[in-house]
């Protein structure tokens, strides 16, 4: 029989073990840019962790935090990716400064002046290509002050290609093991091939193939797992396939993973008392 301490004990093991793992879910949702209360830096951003379709327009966000509708003088704004030579933007005096810009991103960034006026720096980014993953610091200098703004961008994935008369599709990174699931335009499940490949750490690579697809057709391919769902809509055209991709996360994986760990802890609680 546990005494009236060793209760004691672990029922204050298991407060601890939860305010703990709340504490790290508080921090991980404030520094994605979504936080609770907002950032004490100027610089902000709607979105610091993007992630973008391949040859698709990808906006990143980044503004200079003003009052609702104020006008701030002298903008100049630096966008700058982390490892690479030279810059990706440069905005000052009122028009862009790209002698020093990579030529990775020439013709391919903008921002817009008009917004400019009310803090706002954000970045189009035309036709991502999967060399723009990376770190990107947003730096806006204005009549009100100065400050920075790092946003982490991603491509998505899966991949598409045709080959042999079958639509093949590779995603990468998953964790846990996920499901996938393929459909015709009109929503019926159709039967693919899936092999799924863990890595020495568990992650998951995805192939998966769909055999005699149609020209012109369009596919869609989900793979979800409990953290987040990525649904790819794939259309042949020809010999290429056209592809958009979105995700969405379970905001309540978090929560369940709270869950396990005060049920596992309480178990081990338990063990030892008994």
């Amino acid at each position: 029989m546990a005494s009236l301490g060793q209760m004691i004990f672990c029922t204050m093991i298991v407060l601890i073990v939860l305010f703990a793992a709340l504490i790290i879910v508080i921090l991980s949702v404030s520094l994605s840019g979504s936080g609770f209360g907002g950032s004490t830096s100027s610089v902000l951003s709607n979105n610091k962790k993007p992630i973008a379709n391949l040859r698709k327009d990808q906006l990143l966000s980044c503004y200079f935090n003003t009052g609702q509708n104020s006008v701030i003088n002298q903008v100049s704004v630096t966008w700058e990716k982390k490892g690479l030579t030279g810059l990706v933007y440069k905005y000052v005096n009122g028009a862009d400064a790209l002698t020093d810009q990579n030529p990775q991103f020439k013709a391919r960034t903008q921002v817009f002046p008009d917004s400019l006026a009310r803090g706002n720096g954000s970045l189009l980014l035309r036709a991502v290509r999967r060399s723009d993953e990376g770190e990107y610091t947003c730096s806006i200098s204005s009549s009100e002050g100065k400050g920075t703004a790092n946003i982490q961008l991603r491509t998505a994935v899966p991949t598409f290609k045709l080959s042999s008369g079958a639509l093949v599709a590779e995603a990468r990174s998953w964790f846990p093991e996920p499901n996938v699931t393929w459909s015709d335009f009109d929503g019926h499940v159709l039967q693919g091939s899936t092999n799924f490949t863990p890595n020495s750490a568990g992650i998951f690579s995805v192939v998966s193939r769909l055999q005699s697809v149609n020209i012109s057709d369009t596919y869609t391919y989900r793979v979800e797992n409990n953290l987040v769902i990525s649904i790819s809509s794939a259309t042949l055209t020809g010999t290429e396939v056209s592809t958009n991709t979105y995700f969405i996360y379970n905001a309540a994986s978090s929560l369940l993973s709270l869950t396990y760990l005060g049920i596992m802890t309480s178990v081990l609680c338990i063990y030892y008392l008994t």
